[in-house]
């Protein structure tokens, strides 16, 4: 590019030096920004620099001046994101199953590109995505796109709905597509799901995402809206043990009174805690989602969690503790 070209885009590689190579601990003197900027194939005197430091200011980024002794210092203040928010952002993107290892790696590349490059070197020791589980459907962010194109839209839609096999395979469900009405994404326990209302079953189902294929808008409308006027997604994820659907049930638990905070953590701080007749004791009651994941959760609390009622849940759970005695008898 010819050099004056490259004096018209000086306050562009001018925000670019300061937000790269400066930041709260990391600065720049006017010299070594000429010096910079003739790197680049900019000359710039003195004078127009103050000028375009402030223009700098004019456009939101943060430029500081602070003078130590006889020198004069320059460097950027307040970013878009402070280097702890990034931080947050690298460790979401790495412990997401529903982004791939690939992707993982470019969104956490173009994170340090917002930061300096000594801030950058801290992301980057930070991170590591290789070797965590993860899945390999590259094709997720164009799902989420369509399904969010469908909510906006008011539209059904489309899609295969697959599973692993034994030959390690992701293999349809079932023959044909499944249709349902999208009406929102949540995640939960490491995994993007999207929450649809099911016409054929009069119900609300959640789906994987990362298990998803071939969706495909209709030109039909959504249906289910009466059942999500009052649809509390926080309630649902709760009740739905990693998202396992199963019959919705209000159960009563007893509880030893030093598990309360595993109780808060797993159904929230609205839940009403009694004092139980047996000393050391408490009860609550929540709506659960019976599966084998709830009854799981409540084997690994061992006798510290038990079910008070209703009694087929009690007799249920029985029946599963007597398989898993049989099995390892």
């Amino acid at each position: 590019m010819p050099k004056g070209a490259n004096q018209k885009l000086k306050l562009y590689y001018l925000a670019k030096i300061m937000v790269k190579m400066t930041d709260d601990e990391h600065f720049l003197t006017m010299p070594q920004i000429k010096e910079r900027l003739e790197e680049c194939g900019i000359t710039a005197d003195r004078k127009s620099l103050y000028d375009d430091m402030e223009a700098l200011r004019t456009l939101g980024i943060d430029v500081i001046l602070e003078q130590v002794g006889r020198n004069y210092y320059y460097h950027v203040g307040s970013k878009h994101f402070e280097i702890a928010e990034l931080k947050l952002l690298v460790d979401a993107i790495q412990s997401s199953k529903f982004i791939t290892e690939k992707k993982s790696n470019e969104l956490i590349k173009k994170l340090t590109g917002l930061v300096s490059e000594y801030e950058a070197m801290q992301l980057k020791r930070q991170v590591e995505v290789q070797g965590r589980i993860k899945t390999m459907n590259e094709s997720i962010y164009y799902i989420v796109d369509e399904i969010h194109t469908a909510i906006s839209t008011n539209r059904r839609i489309q899609f295969e709905y697959l599973k692993w096999n034994l030959n390690k395979e992701l293999v349809p469900r079932k023959e044909g597509l499944y249709e349902v009405s999208p009406w929102a994404l949540t995640w939960d326990d490491e995994n993007y799901y999207l929450i649809a209302f099911d016409a054929e079953a009069d119900k609300i189902k959640h789906y994987r995402v990362d298990k998803m294929r071939n969706i495909r808008i209709m030109d039909d409308r959504r249906l289910g809206k009466e059942h999500f006027k009052a649809f509390d997604m926080a309630a649902y994820s709760k009740m739905n043990f990693g998202m396992f659907g199963g019959t919705e049930t209000k159960v009563k638990l007893k509880f030893k009174n030093d598990l309360v905070g595993v109780l808060i953590d797993r159904f929230g701080k609205d839940i009403s805690i009694r004092k139980s007749d047996e000393e050391g004791w408490s009860e609550t009651s929540v709506d659960v989602a019976i599966s084998d994941q709830f009854f799981g959760w409540l084997f690994a609390l061992s006798d510290g969690v038990i079910i008070a009622s209703p009694e087929d849940v009690k007799d249920r759970y029985r029946q599963e503790l007597l398989k898993i005695t049989e099995r390892y008898s």
